[in-house]
Order: C-alpha cells, then structure tokens, then sequence
C-alpha cells in the first residue's frame, strides 16, 4: 500500500446497564502502511508540519515518545508471534498540529496477505496508553465473523471501572473498513463501532473534513467531555483517573 486512504467513518457509542446514553458521530480517519514512503496530497505530511499528518511519536509506545512501527515489530518479537509482511495503521491525522486517539488500529498481514493479528491501541484523556493485541491461538486469518476476546486492564472512563472484556471483531476489505467493540462487565458496558468507506486522501477531501468538523482531535476530545457531563448529570459512578491503577505491561494479548 502505497497511498493514504481516507475513512469517512461513523463511530457509535451505546452504553449498557441502568444508565442509557449512546450517540453517533461522524470521523475522519487515515489508513496507510507506516513502513512505505507513501504517496501523499499536498495537505497531509509523515513526520513533518502540515494542516494534517501523522508522525511516528504519536504511536507504538507512550504518547508522545511513540517509535511507530518499529515498536510493532519488537512487540511481536518479545510476544513470539510471527512478523507480519504487511503493517497497515488505521488512525485519525494530526489537525492543525495537535493530535488525539481514543483508539487506533495495527493490522498485520502474513505473506498470503491475510488478516492474522490486530492490536487496538487505546489512549484516555489522561494520557494513559495500553495496547490489546488480537490475535487467533494458531494465527490463522482473522475472519470478520470472528470474535476475540481480551481482559480490559486500563481505565479509560470514568465512569466504568476496569473489569470485564472486550469483544472485538474486524471487517478489513478493499473498500471499506468496520471495528465493532462489545464490553461487557455483568449487567452493565458498553457497544463501540467505527465503520466507513476507504477513498484516496486527496485535497479536496481534507479541506471538506476540516469544513465538516473543524480542529479534528480537540473536536473528539470536546465530544468525550459533553458526553461525560451527560453521565455526570444522568448521576452515573463515577470513580476518578487518579485512583485508577496503570496497567503492568504496555501490552496484553487476547485470549481467544
């Protein structure tokens, strides 16, 4: 892969239990392999100033000190699980300098091209990092009926405390891509998608994003805050970041 695609993807949050919120926002999300020097429009920039990008720092370690894909690599090593022929990372870009992710996605691929292991990489509002690597016992191809299973370790609302699983399940194709997460934590969780066509990032594309839903990230960060207040107003428990342990290891892995 040597452009950059562009997701005009959905993302659906429903929460699970006593307390009902849920909501769906639009998104704007890239796709390219970080190990190719990809073809790129004028807008968008790797490891340099731009009105968007992306740069190493911001992924494959902690926030701001990331080593891309290089980190990867050494994970799966450490992990024993074998390389991938092919990384490609599902992400939102920089926006006018400043970048966040609640999520973002490493899909690796063997040398028949097929799906075998996915991580999430999940940062919070505090700037807190864990990654969840998703992958088959055998590593045989991830089908996108396929659901993974991983222990949830980190804290990432406040408003849910650190037990349960998460269920994944990935949808990778040429034209579009879909990531269902299902925590579920006795009567209670939460369902998460992101869902969207793939088109080649052009120009045209990044100035209508930025028309569309100005300032990119800080925008996210503005929608996690409101629907927190949400929960707040709705008397949601709330159990504040500073009581919240960090997890041991920087990744864990599925155990499914």
């Amino acid at each position: 892969m040597n452009t950059v695609d562009h997701i005009a993807g959905h993302t659906f949050h429903g929460r699970k239990g006593a307390i009902d919120n849920s909501f769906r926002y639009s998104i704007d999300y890239v796709l390219f392999d970080p190990e190719v020097c990809a073809k790129t429009p004028f807008l968008f920039s790797f490891n340099k100033v731009n009105l968007t990008g992306w740069r190493d720092s911001d992924h494959g370690g902690e926030p701001g000190r990331g080593r891309g894909a290089i980190w990867l690599r050494e994970c799966f090593e450490a992990q024993g699980i074998p390389q991938p022929d092919q990384i490609t990372l599902l992400t939102q870009p920089r926006m006018l300098g400043h970048v966040f992710n609640p999520v973002s996605f490493w899909f690796c691929f063997d040398d028949g091209h097929q799906l075998y292991a996915v991580v999430a990489e999940v940062t919070n509002t505090y700037g807190t990092r864990h990654s969840y690597l998703c992958h088959k016992p055998d590593h045989s191809p991830i089908a996108s009926t396929d659901r993974i299973l991983a222990d949830k370790l980190m804290h990432v609302s406040p408003f849910q405390e650190i037990e349960g699983t998460y269920t994944f399940r990935f949808d990778y194709r040429d034209e579009r891509v879909g990531v269902w997460i299902d925590y579920g934590r006795g009567s209670g969780g939460l369902i998460a998608t992101l869902t969207g066509p793939r088109r080649p990032l052009s120009n045209r594309i990044i100035l209508k994003s930025l028309w569309r839903r100005p300032f990119g990230a800080r925008r996210a960060v503005f929608l996690i805050h409101w629907q927190a207040l949400k929960l707040w107003v709705k008397r949601a428990r709330f159990s504040p970041f500073r009581t919240a342990p960090v997890p041991d290891q920087p990744v864990s892995r599925s155990h499914q």
